[in-house]
């Protein structure tokens, strides 16, 4: 057995794997979660920080969910997040679309691999170099 504790509340459980938390935090979590996004859908011009404390949960964790892109705000004065290779303002994930699109470019042309040598030509054989055989009569 894996038992671990669990990191938000310190409850003793049988860790299988995941997030070290606990199923009792993984619920309220969910719970959390769902407030959280009826909140969003009912009142779309609204922030990070006024979602925090209307729904009572953390800003660190509603910037968890929109990073996860579990959640997407409805313009870009709601969302506080930036790409994190360029700085521009995103509505949810990590990285904005010309981003991705950069690293969806780069992983293609690794995968692709170097192109192929072009054949090297063989040099004419000359008439009077040949090879020639011997019979045994």
């Amino acid at each position: 057995m894996n038992v671990k504790n669990c990191r938000k509340c310190g409850r003793i459980f049988n860790h299988i794997g995941g997030p070290v938390i606990c199923p009792q935090c993984v619920a309220k979590a969910e719970e959390d979660f769902q407030k959280v996004k009826a909140f969003i859908a009912e009142n779309p011009g609204t922030n990070i920080a006024a979602t925090a404390e209307a729904c009572e949960v953390e800003v660190g964790q509603i910037k968890q969910w929109l990073r996860e892109e579990r959640l997407t705000f409805a313009s870009l004065e709601g969302s506080e997040l930036t790409c994190e290779n360029c700085g521009t303002p995103i509505l949810s994930g990590r990285f904005c679309d010309e981003c991705k699109k950069q690293v969806a470019n780069g992983l293609a042309d690794s995968i692709k691999g170097p192109e192929p040598a072009a054949p090297v030509k063989k040099p004419a054989v000359e008439s009077g170099s040949k090879m020639r055989f011997l019979r045994n009569r």
